[in-house]
This record gives structure tokens, C-alpha cells and sequence, in this order.
């Protein structure tokens, strides 16, 4: 089916964009290299997707009608709005996107589940909330239990190097099974694409994304809104895995980097609000507000030009 073509786009920039963010923390603080970061991420991107991407699927095929044309512009539009903010370097919501354009679609054919879409906007406002909660809650008691060992300063930084790695491979984890249907979601339905299939497809599409283009996102993230140190990128990656674990569970897609965000600001809260960016912030929810907008009106265009 050549309408895939735009499914494997936006895998890519979702990669591009999303995935890495899992250990954006940890490579800007220059305790794990970025090729071995993509790597580890895209390893358990697959991992997770194929073990538990199927939930969210069912989601996004009950939001809105598709066909294979009208997924095929979904999936377009919503990879062109975040290629356009991944190349600003903003870290954005890929399931934004993808909402915005399915609901967009739903307007010009007449139906949106609005029981659905409300789930999932509540879902949206939790991420950054519940992963800024999460890592205010763990800082500190790790902090002391980290300080309770003893440890050499080899040690310290070997402890945390090995700390980073195990909670940034969960990250990547719970980023593919909550994420990939941010990519084949809406090609699933009306024997268009079996799960497992969408769910292998967009794994492999996101992995390439995350080798390829993915460090200037993960150097805003990074550095760009708190100035973070490795046990504070720990913290980070701990609580933005266990934040997007649990909406996979539920079945909604959301964010890896609205978690991301709310962790750092979590951490920069704890640290004193002095340290966080400001303007680095602002531009990041300015582009949270934006980007459903753009994507559902530009599918709304291209639906316009369709039916003419």
C-alpha cells in the first residue's frame, strides 16, 4: 500500500522529534555518548511497541472514521507539522498532531467521538503534570540514598551511568508501546492493517527516526530548559518512563516529550525555579498549543483540495 509511505514519514519524525527524548537528559550531561543512546533507544522502541502497542491502536481507530486515503493524510499532515518543529528544535507532541488531523478529518466527514477525544485530552494535561509530580516526589530520596553508600566518586558516576542506561532503555520502552500508534494508529480498522503489522511497521519507522535526527531535540531538552546534572537526568528518565508506561496501559497515546518536560521542571523546581529557562519553556508550550491546530487545519485543507 503506497499510503504507508506517510505512516513511515511520520515514524521517522516522530523518532526524530519524540523517541530520543528518553535519553536527551543523559547525553547532555555527557554520560552516555549519542550513539549509543539512538541505539539502546531504538532497540527497545521495537521491544515495547511489539509487546504492548496494540492498546492505543484501538483508540485512535475509535476517535475518528479513516479510510485508506484519509489515513494516508493523516498521517502526512501530522508528519509535516513536526518535522516543521523538529527542525525548529521544539520538542512536540507527535499525538497532538495525530489527534489534530483525526479530528480534523472526523469535521469534514461528520463524526468525532467526543467521549474519546475528551480521554484523551485529559490525558494530554496529565502527562506533563503527573511526570513533573513524579520526579519532585523521587528526587530526594534517591538523592539520599544514593549519598547513604558511600560511594568513591568513580563509583558514584559508575552507578549512575549504569542508572541511566537501565531507566532510559524503560523509557524507550514504554515511549514504543505508547507511541506507535501515534504512527499506524489510524491505518488499523476496516482490515486496512493488522495490529501486530502496524505495530512492527511503526517501531521500525520511529527507530530510524531516533538514529538519524534526533540530537538537536535532544540537546533542547537537555540543556536548553534546566541545566541538569547525571543524578538529575536520572531522576528525569525514571519518571518520564513510569509516566508514559502508565497512559500505554491505559491506552492513550501522549507524549515522551511533554513527560520529559514536566520531569525537568519537576527537577528544576526541586533545585530552585531560578534555574529553569523561561523563554525555552515558553517557546515549548507555545508549540504544544500549535501544533493540533496546524495539523487538523492543514488536513482540512488538503481534504478541501480532495474533494474539489
Amino acid at each position: 500500500m503506497w499510503q504507508l509511505s506517510s505512516s513511515a514519514f511520520l515514524g521517522w519524525a516522530l523518532g526524530a522529534n519524540d523517541a530520543s527524548n528518553v535519553f536527551g537528559t543523559a547525553v547532555a550531561s555527557r554520560m552516555l555518548r549519542f550513539s549509543t543512546a539512538a541505539i539502546l533507544c531504538s532497540l527497545f522502541v521495537i521491544i515495547g511497541a511489539v509487546r504492548e502497542g496494540g492498546a492505543g491502536m484501538h483508540t485512535y481507530a475509535a476517535l475518528s472514521p479513516t479510510t485508506l486515503t484519509t489515513a494516508f493524510i493523516v498521517s502526512l499532515c501530522a508528519a509535516l507539522t513536526v518535522t516543521l518543529m523538529t527542525w525548529r528544535r521544539l520538542p512536540v507532541s507527535t499525538s497532538q498532531a495525530v489527534v489534530g488531523a483525526l479530528v480534523a478529518v472526523g469535521l469534514h466527514a461528520g463524526h468525532v467521538d467526543l467521549s474519546t477525544l475528551s480521554k484523551v485530552v485529559v490525558c494530554w494535561i496529565g502527562t506533563p503534570v503527573g511526570a513533573l509530580l513524579i520526579a519532585m516526589t523521587l528526587y530526594i530520596p534517591l538523592g539520599r540514598l544514593l549519598n547513604s553508600l558511600n560511594l568513591t566518586l568513580f563509583g558514584h558516576d559508575r552507578l549512575l551511568r549504569i542508572g541511566l542506561i537501565i531507566a532510559g532503555s524503560y523509557g524507550a520502552y514504554a515511549l514504543g508501546a505508547n507511541n506507535v500508534a501515534n504512527v499506524t494508529g489510524a491505518f488499523v480498522g476496516d482490515g486496512m492493517l493488522s495490529v501486530e503489522a502496524a505495530c512492527w511497521f511503526g517501531a521500525i519507522s520511529i527507530a530510524l527516526g531516533v538514529i538519524t535526527f534526533s540530537r538537536g531535540v535532544m540537546l533542547t531538552v537537555g540543556r536548553g530548559l534546566v541545566k541538569l546534572d547525571a543524578f538529575s537526568a536520572l531522576v528525569v528518565l525514571i519518571a518520564e518512563g513510569l509516566t508514559v508506561h502508565l497512559y500505554a496501559i491505559i491506552g492513550v497515546p501522549v507524549s515522551t516529550s511533554q513527560a520529559v518536560v514536566g520531569a525537568v521542571l519537576g527537577v528544576g523546581v526541586i533545585r530552585g525555579v531560578r534555574t529553569v529557562n523561561k523563554t525555552t519553556l515558553l517557546n515549548i508550550v507555545a508549540a504544544w498549543l500549535s501544533t493540533p491546530i496546524a495539523a487538523g487545519a492543514l488536513t482540512l485543507l488538503i481534504l478541501t483540495v480532495f474533494q474539489l
